[in-house]
């Protein structure tokens, strides 16, 4: 069964460092596109950050500058490394990838996290 595990949430104060990581597992020949989005109280889901497997990256205007994401291709995993965390952090972060599965046919599928709370508050 393929899912994605998200960790590295939690309770961190304005101005603080968070790493968030997402590693997809199960029968996973690669992979072409992982991300984070995010969901706040009342608001809709947004894209964070979103890395290809050739490494072209792509940043939501509010956290450039403050944010990065990186990959192990080899773990098949994703980071996010969130600095200079403010307030308006506070949200939902879900890991997004568009997985090859390891099948005859190397279907490419949409898989979801189940998503990790991130909450910036002093």
């Amino acid at each position: 069964q393929v899912q994605l595990v998200e960790s590295g949430g939690g309770l961190v104060q304005p101005g603080g460092s968070l790493r968030l990581s997402c590693a997809a597992s199960g029968s996973i020949f690669s992979f072409n596109v992982m991300g984070w989005y995010r969901q706040a109280p009342g608001k809709e889901r947004e894209l964070v950050a979103s890395i290809t497997r050739r490494d072209t990256t792509h940043y939501a205007d509010s956290v450039k500058g403050r944010f990065t994401i990186s990959k192990d291709n080899a773990k098949n995993t994703v980071y996010l490394q969130m600095n200079s965390l403010k307030p308006e952090d506070t949200a939902v972060y879900y890991c997004n990838a568009e997985l090859i599965l390891a099948d005859l046919r190397l279907r490419v599928e949409d898989y979801w996290g189940k998503g990790t709370l991130v909450t910036v508050s002093s």
